[in-house]
């Protein structure tokens, strides 16, 4: 049996054996997620809050924004606080103080440190019961519990109004005044908050952890880390370890058993003609990059509502684009460019593959991009009409916004964009098609481009198959198999195929030998990259058994990136094997980009975080964007520019390439990128770690440590590298521009090519 066809069974193996453990863990996490209770009584019967109380809180949060506007268990924007750790916080102080002013007639802040004790473990058993009656779905609580409730809900009805004793708070968290309108949302939104805060603190039945394996860290009701997230935070380490091990072993014993491929003497793209549907690939380009530019301008709004709150400079910015809507659309933006560049990669490397142009083709290109823009400004317009409550709850889930994170379209737009992938891999895919039937040395990877083609096309799905009330924690499993599994699983195989295909079309490998580097490299990535996926399931009310394989398949996500040098180096050498190939200088340098910023932003930054105990502490703090920006940008989007240029480069072959446009804009990303997380995210993050396992996690996320004149140094600190790197954006779309717009022509070719045109 070949090499080939071996590898082709282990990866059929891993997606089988990966996928159906996913898939039996979903339904594990189902059954046991944090029950919604029908009703919250006290024990007289007095109702506190309905189930259709709490299931429209939850409503009108999301139609605010959701995860954009602060977090629920974590995973979400960090300006606002956490509202599980918050509303736990406030009722625990609130409870206490009932109990401190009943036995000693003094608030609870105002006794000894002894009497605190005291309470403090008289208050431990009590808000840690579970009273939850599976036999009359109700939730019974105390009367003294039920006065903390009412003081917390009525802390939230007046900090989601325009009420002036709360107006100060708002403007650090970067809430626009009132935010919720209507009197009976802003208590039910407050009900919402309750039963999640509820989740993170109650025992599950017959057990001594929370819902959310007693996240997060609230000293003050002993929510501390599990014995199980210290155990499998240290097999993750040993997991780790082994693997890169073994890979370093592997690739000692296999690599350069091959001789290099001697380059061509020309170029072999040089005859390449784009065809009509490669041509029409330009306009993606150009949306690409204005795409780019909005994101960056919307993260310059969004970064500096940590400074004014509701202001840019003296203007209320927040009265017609409030904080959570400017994060929404730079956190899809940042999604929508980097799949934009790789969709249209698709579209032009596909012809380009078979030699073929497919009828009509050029036509569902077009289709295809004028769908694109629709979905934009349709999807981006209800968000809009939906953050400022002007769309209403019975239309938010969908045509507004959904309030999950990367997945907060509106529920018509995602099938409307599901129904647009379908529509490009039927393109990609027939115009693969006569390549696939080839027999030759190039078959698989073009097999791999063409599943991972299917991946993408419906892996997107996944992102279809929860409604507007299913249970939050079902909600974060399948959201995450987008996020995770999508963005940073099949569009990585998809990207490795057609980086593979461009080298082994230049001449610079072996097809046999690409092939096997692919097919090794997606089973590696593969291994930790579908189980992996639970590492962002760790607190959103599933079971101990996510810890466990989260842990240890999350860690083995880090094991390819361990010989990432090496990997640069081969690009580096690609890129010098042949004078032709400085045609071909400034993609491949992009490309060299990607090697090392997943090693930074994707492994260390990466691996910084996901195990059990180091994400206890971290999510959901400024730690969480450095490994996000540094990972999506610094390896998605420099793969996306990469790309781009290798298509503009075959689209407009004569014209002349400024040089300096390209450097300049090259290492101003890079260094912009740079700066922006050293100066800026890292210290943030570095504080509030701190200021968690001080105080609580609360206390990190809390207007009183994140309004410290220290954070306002650190946000401004973002200026020079913001700058810098918007400046790379501008070089980069003005290098693009001037090749349709006034190009330069080559006067003749190069020696040694003029046999080719």
């Amino acid at each position: 049996m070949s090499t080939t066809r071996r590898l082709w069974l282990g990866l059929a193996a891993l997606l089988i054996v990966g996928f159906g453990t996913l898939l039996w863990m979903g339904g594990e996490i189902h059954r046991q997620a944090p029950p919604m209770p029908e009703a919250v009584v006290t024990a007289d019967g007095t109702t506190i809050y309905t189930r259709a109380e709490i299931e429209r809180g939850r409503q009108v949060w999301q139609s605010i924004g959701g995860q954009q506007l602060g977090s629920i268990w974590g995973h979400g924007a960090l300006v606002a606080p956490d509202w599980t750790a918050d509303g736990l916080h406030r009722e625990a102080v609130a409870w206490l103080d009932l109990r401190a002013q009943s036995a000693y007639a003094k608030p609870y802040d105002a006794l000894g440190e002894g009497d605190r004790a005291k309470l403090q473990a008289e208050l431990k058993p009590l808000i840690r019961s579970n009273t939850y009656d599976a036999n009359t779905r109700r939730i019974v609580v105390s009367d003294e519990r039920a006065q903390a409730i009412a003081q917390v809900s009525a802390h939230y009805r007046s900090l989601f109004s325009d009420d002036p004793a709360t107006h100060a708070l708002r403007e650090t968290y970067a809430m626009r005044e009132n935010t919720v309108p209507d009197e009976s949302h802003r208590r039910a939104i407050g009900a919402f908050f309750w039963w999640a805060s509820w989740a993170t603190v109650t025992h599950r039945p017959d057990d001594v952890v929370s819902y959310t394996q007693n996240w997060p860290y609230e000293p003050l009701v002993g929510n501390t880390p599990t014995s199980s997230s210290f155990l499998w935070t240290v097999f993750s380490v040993l997991f780790m370890i082994a693997g890169i091990g073994l890979l370093g072993w592997h690739y000692a014993v296999w690599h350069g058993k091959e001789a290099p491929a001697t380059p061509p003497a020309v170029d072999p793209l040089r005859a390449l003609v784009p065809t009509p549907s490669m041509q029409a690939t330009a306009k993606y380009f150009w949306l690409v990059l204005a795409l780019f530019l909005v994101q960056i301008l919307l993260g310059a709004t969004t970064a500096h509502y940590q400074v004014e709150g509701q202001q840019a400079y003296g203007v209320a910015i927040s009265d017609f684009l409030p904080y959570s809507l400017t994060r929404s659309w730079h956190t899809q933006l940042a999604v929508l460019w980097i799949a934009v560049a790789w969709l249209a990669t698709g579209l032009y490397i596909g012809p380009a593959v078979s030699g073929r142009e497919p009828k009509f083709q050029r036509l569902g290109v077009n289709v295809l991009f004028t769908c694109l823009l629709i979905i934009v400004v349709g999807a981006f317009t209800g968000q809009w009409f939906a953050v400022m409550q002007k769309l209403g709850l019975e239309h938010n889930f969908w045509f507004g916004h959904q309030g999950w994170e990367y997945t907060d379209i509106g529920r018509f737009w995602q099938w409307f964009l599901f129904i647009g992938l379908l529509l490009w891999l039927f393109l990609v895919g027939r115009a693969l098609w006569p390549a696939l039937r080839r027999k030759d040395e190039m078959s698989s990877i073009i097999g791999l481009l063409f599943l991972s083609t299917v991946a993408i096309g419906l892996l997107f799905g996944a992102g279809l198959m929860w409604n507007e009330h299913t249970h939050i924690s079902m909600v974060e499993y399948w959201r995450w198999w987008v996020v995770h599994l999508w963005v940073e699983g099949f569009f990585e195989v998809f990207a490795a195929a057609v980086i593979s295909f461009i080298f082994v079309k230049l001449g610079l490998i072996r097809g046999k030998t690409a092939t096997i580097n692919v097919l090794f490299a997606t089973i590696i990535f593969m291994a930790g990259g579908i189980l992996g996926t639970f590492h962002h399931l760790y607190f959103t009310g599933t079971t101990t058994a996510v810890i466990a394989l989260g842990a240890s398949f999350s860690a083995l996500e880090v094991v390819p990136l361990a010989l990432i040098g090496l990997e640069a180096y081969d690009t580096w050498k690609h890129g010098r094997a042949t004078p032709w190939m400085q045609r071909y200088r400034w993609p491949i340098l992009f490309f060299l980009s990607v090697s090392f910023w997943n090693l930074v932003g994707a492994g260390l930054f990466g691996f910084l975080i996901n195990t059990p105990l180091a994400l206890y502490y971290m999510q959901g703090l400024n730690l969480t964007p450095l490994h996000g920006h540094t990972a999506l940008f610094g390896v998605y989007g420099m793969l996306g520019i990469g790309l781009l240029l290798f298509c503009v480069r075959g689209l407009k072959p004569d014209a002349v390439w400024n040089e300096k446009l390209l450097s300049g804009s090259f290492w101003t990303l890079n260094i912009g990128l740079t700066l922006m997380a050293v100066l800026t995210l890292l210290p943030m993050g570095l504080l509030q770690l701190r200021a968690a396992l001080e105080h609580g996690y609360w206390y990190a996320r809390s207007a009183e440590f994140m309004g410290k004149p220290i954070f306002d140094l650190l946000v401004w600190m973002r200026v020079p590298g913001d700058t810098i790197f918007s400046i790379g954006a501008v070089l980069v779309s003005w290098f693009v521009f001037r090749l349709w717009v006034a190009p330069k022509r080559k006067a003749a070719l190069p020696a040694g090519e003029a046999e080719i045109t």
